[in-house]
């Protein structure tokens, strides 16, 4: 008997301000780690006379710089795109305030981390376990801009400078501050390694064109599910539309009493 593959829809689910926050948060914390690394434990000064090699190590610092400020602005953007965004793209489906939501970080434990099932767990945009932690990659980000800028700020005369050093001493000088910083990029290091492993696995079992849609921003979706999202967002504008009307209706109700 010839097995069936189930029916696919092409989903438009990655717009373009979520792809390139994707790879310009990829290039420049891949900046950030490697210069890290570079600050936090200097090889010996290179042999030569040549001008080029006069400040390497100011150099790898400048980038350092760049690159945090670079991250800076684009964690900015992703916060506001959170808001802005379309319904994979929205704060909501990163914070696990749902049954549903719980339910799938379990579900997804079971497949991806315990090996339980071999049966994958299918969702649309974020699996519950990848955007919950997408939101502690958040929290992260915020305490290393927090500790970066602290450290930044004992060489800086910039305007923000004095708020970042109040900082620094509250949190007993420069050295706790830095083995925070230290520590917390290896976070970042280990969230890459299972990140691509992941987003290769999925790609294998679930073949929805996951890896791809990072680029095109389209995801290959079995019908069933589409229609079951599309059915339960039709649901909930529905229940919107009917609080709005219903808030417009007793405050009409209010005015007219109230005449």
């Amino acid at each position: 008997m010839i097995s069936r593959k189930p029916s696919l829809r092409e989903v438009y689910v990655w717009q373009l301000p979520v792809r390139i926050f994707h790879w310009v948060n990829a290039f420049t914390i891949t900046v950030l780690i490697v210069t890290g690394f570079i600050i936090g434990d200097p090889p010996a000064i290179m042999h030569g006379t040549a001008p080029e090699f006069n400040y390497w190590f100011g150099w790898v610092r400048l980038a350092h710089f760049i690159a945090a400020f670079i991250f800076v602005i684009n964690l900015a953007v992703r916060i506001y795109w959170a808001f802005a965004g379309n319904t994979f793209a929205r704060w909501n489906n990163f914070i696990p305030i749902t049954r549903k939501q719980i339910n799938g970080i379990f579900e997804t434990i079971k497949v991806d981390v315990l090996l339980l099932t071999p049966k994958p767990v299918y969702d649309i945009g974020h699996n519950a376990l990848a955007a919950f932690t997408y939101f502690g990659l958040l929290v992260v980000s915020i305490v290393q801009i927090v500790t970066g800028f602290s450290m930044f700020s004992a060489s800086s005369d910039a305007w923000y400078a004095p708020y970042f050093q109040d900082l620094l001493i509250s949190m007993n000088g420069f050295f706790p501050v830095r083995n925070i910083h230290h520590i917390l990029m290896w976070f970042f290091v280990l969230f890459i390694i299972v990140h691509v492993y992941l987003v290769f696995y999925h790609d294998y079992i679930e073949r929805n064109g996951i890896a791809s849609s990072m680029i095109g921003g389209w995801k290959f979706i079995n019908e069933k599910i589409v229609e079951q999202f599309l059915s339960e967002e039709k649901r909930k504008k529905q229940l919107s539309l009917d609080k709005k009307m219903e808030e417009t209706a007793h405050k009409k109700w209010e005015k007219e009493i109230n005449a």
